[in-house]
């Protein structure tokens, strides 16, 4: 089965037709025209997925399948990649967890499609209030490299990512040897000096996770830990762009120092996708979930209780606060992160997967998803 899409390329502008077949990108015509406003690019990836639509990965399920609604929902959001991210919890539930999301790739087709790799979240971060955010304390600890190890095994190669504090003694070393297991090392929810994260940096860490979040209150003007990871050039980082979790004008500074090393991410929790309400959830306890979508503990509007976002609503509110013109916003939450683990990506290149999006810029700036392909095949909106 051939089919093809026609828009403007989130690359240069110009406008292309992308022929598809047997899944897999045909031929790449340049055009003369293109339907106003339509832009064609890489589906995006989303690295920090904890839960969506009222389910959640770092709960263990009855109906494992019901896991498998994730991929499909987020796939509206044209998010054609993730990574389910376990975070800190008991080193047994961390292990079953790995082994549920193992399980559901080998019964749900379209899941092992979409699911790419797991991102653990901890437990090797920070125990101190602020930098550890909504993570269980108690399960909080140094890092060991057995125990991390027998989740690779567990997880049958699937763990692509780790975010760890390195403030703990030993943490280079653990540092490499994840990156010798082919791990992306991120910082984050870290009280680490300046030298530890020189330190790690040189261990072969290469990102810093939500920066800006999971962060003491207050920090002491120089040093700390946020220059330090700013100041790194071997550094990438990723941010949550909901508009709560960092305001416009420390996104804006982001950027300026990152540049192209700066992506997006969307760590939505189970309620990310749901209807404003109060809930009860795992982490926060009872919680409200605004219509302007911020979701925050019951009893205090100002402490947040996770993110309730998908990785779309950050593009627009990049859009919609002019911080990235359009063919940037798409490629912070598309190609970069691909970059991560594949330097050499590209995705407008004969023979690649055909994991394409095509979308309208609005009149507001927003962006709204037209069609999409998941492996050269269009899968309805609706």
């Amino acid at each position: 089965m051939e089919t093809s899409l026609i828009g403007k390329s989130i690359l240069d502008g110009r406008p292309v037709e992308i022929r598809v077949s047997n899944a897999k990108i045909k031929s790449i015509l340049s055009v003369e025209t293109s339907p106003e406003n339509v832009w064609i690019g890489p589906g995006f990836t989303d690295i920090q997925v904890n839960g969506y639509g009222g389910l959640d990965y770092n709960a263990i399920q009855s109906d494992i399948l019901a896991l498998g609604q994730i991929s499909k929902k987020l796939l509206r959001c044209g998010v054609t990649s993730h990574f389910p991210t376990i975070i800190t919890n008991s080193p047994g539930n961390i292990s079953n967890l790995i082994q549920q999301m193992v399980q559901l790739r080998k019964m749900d087709p379209l899941a092992a499609s979409c699911i790419s790799g797991i991102h653990i979240e901890g437990p090797f971060i920070s125990p101190e209030d602020g930098p550890r955010g909504a993570h269980f304390k108690e399960f909080v600890q140094a890092p060991n490299w057995e125990m991390f190890q027998k989740w690779i095994e567990e997880s049958e190669g699937l763990i692509r990512m780790i975010t760890l504090s390195p403030e703990w003694e030993g943490s280079s070393g653990f540092i490499e040897k994840c990156v010798h297991s082919g791990i992306l090392v991120s910082i984050g929810h870290t009280n680490a000096s300046h030298l530890q994260i020189i330190e790690a940096v040189k261990a072969g860490a290469r990102l810093s996770t939500h920066l800006g979040n999971g962060m003491h209150s207050v920090l002491a003007r120089h040093p700390n830990y946020l220059w330090s990871q700013l100041a790194s050039e071997s550094l990438s980082a990723t941010i949550i762009a909901d508009g709560f979790h960092l305001p416009a004008e420390v996104i804006h500074v982001f950027k300026k120092v990152k540049a192209e090393k700066l992506m997006l991410v969307s760590d939505s929790v189970a309620l990310a996708g749901m209807p404003p309400g109060n809930y009860e959830a795992a982490v926060g306890g009872k919680v409200t979930l605004t219509p302007e979508g911020k979701l925050h503990l019951f009893d205090n509007p100002n402490t947040l209780a996770g993110s309730a976002m998908n990785i779309l609503q950050g593009i627009n509110f990049l859009l919609r606060n002019k911080l990235a013109e359009l063919p940037e916003a798409l490629q912070m939450a598309s190609i970069r992160p691909q970059w991560l683990f594949e330097p050499t990506f590209d995705p407008f290149q004969i023979g690649q997967k055909a994991d394409l999006i095509l979308a309208e810029q609005l009149p507001d700036h927003s962006l709204k998803i037209l069609n999409f392909l998941k492996n050269g095949v269009e899968i309805p909106l609706d």
